[in-house]
């Protein structure tokens, strides 16, 4: 019976499984919000409400189909899921959104839903479409065991690789941030308002964790608790540092100019270390490179004559 359906029907069938089975991955990727759009809502979901049936209706209808769709999908799926999942799993998963910069929506419960329908999709796509491509019994079975595991971890590994990416920029920017703090600071502003400027003005995922340390302050929380909160989401060691030193600084009443000063001059010579040694490790990552596209070619081009030369005189001639 299978070998009956029209190759139009199998194709059909197999790109329909692979969307469904990739929708959720493709969603982390997209939807993904920063984390000063979720500050801010956060601060306007605290203002009473005034909002008419009507109004209510428009702001539903601005949310995203996609998340409309599928936020409510992954809420169900996660239920169940839960009483199957460790909770060390669940707060490690957790963090590593945090790192991620917290994505809009998104928490370790329906991050393990959506490992779980990737990993499903995935291998009922291999179960169903390898068959009717002409794979004996063995291969789907094992391309289904693999279409299973590498979609049960592929949202985490999007995930990781977005933390990764956001704690990079992150650690770029922490030098220029502090001389714009230290600027400031020197020039009569008071440590807040110094990071509220600084936050304003430099944007990307360190200007938004700025910017969420000061809305922080200004809701009553204390500058220190606010400061180890902000090292907490970061895996940063040059922020965790700094983060200590003003906490320190504020305990034993030093002057935050000169701390300021000093991170900033530290940080300065450690980012350019740290180009200096990804300068020297790049002469190895171009040796298979050039062992595998370029040194291919000139041989084709240098030995390529001589060996069409050899074949005509020696081999033709025998």
């Amino acid at each position: 019976m299978l070998t009956a359906l029209e190759p139009s029907l199998v194709i059909a069938l197999g790109l329909t499984l692979a969307f469904v089975a990739l929708m959720l991955v493709g969603y982390v990727a997209i939807e993904a919000a920063s984390q000063r759009r979720l500050v801010n809502r956060s601060l306007q979901s605290m203002q009473p409400s005034q909002l008419s049936g009507s109004d209510v209706r428009q702001q539903q209808l601005a949310v995203p189909a996609g998340r409309r769709l599928v936020l409510p999908t992954l809420e169900r799926v996660s239920k169940r899921v839960l009483r199957f999942s460790p909770p060390a799993i669940i707060d490690r998963l957790d963090q590593e959104l945090t790192y991620a910069g917290s994505p809009a929506g998104w928490d370790g419960q329906r991050l393990m839903a959506a490992k779980w329908l990737t990993g499903v999709g995935l291998g009922l796509l291999a179960v169903v479409v390898l068959p009717l491509s002409g794979f004996g019994l063995g291969g789907t079975v094992l391309a289904g065991l693999l279409g299973a595991v590498v979609g049960y971890y592929l949202p985490e590994w999007i995930v990781r690789s977005r933390a990764g990416r956001r704690q990079f920029e992150i650690r770029l920017a922490l030098p220029d941030a502090l001389d714009l703090m230290s600027i400031t600071v020197e020039a009569g502003l008071s440590f807040d308002a110094a990071l509220d400027r600084v936050s304003r003005e430099m944007g990307g995922p360190l200007g938004d964790e700025l910017y969420r340390v000061v809305q922080e302050m200004r809701l009553g929380k204390g500058r220190g608790e606010a400061l180890r909160d902000l090292s907490g989401r970061t895996t940063v060691e040059e922020l965790k540092a700094f983060v200590m030193a003003m906490v320190q600084a504020e305990i034993f009443g030093i002057s935050v100019s000169r701390v300021l000063h000093v991170q900033a001059d530290e940080l300065r010579i450690k980012r350019r270390q740290f180009a200096e040694e990804r300068a020297q490790k790049l002469p190895v990552k171009i040796v298979f490179p050039l062992i595998l596209c370029i040194f291919p070619a000139l041989f084709v081009v240098l030995l390529g004559p001589a060996a069409i030369s050899i074949y005509e005189s020696i081999i033709l001639r025998n």
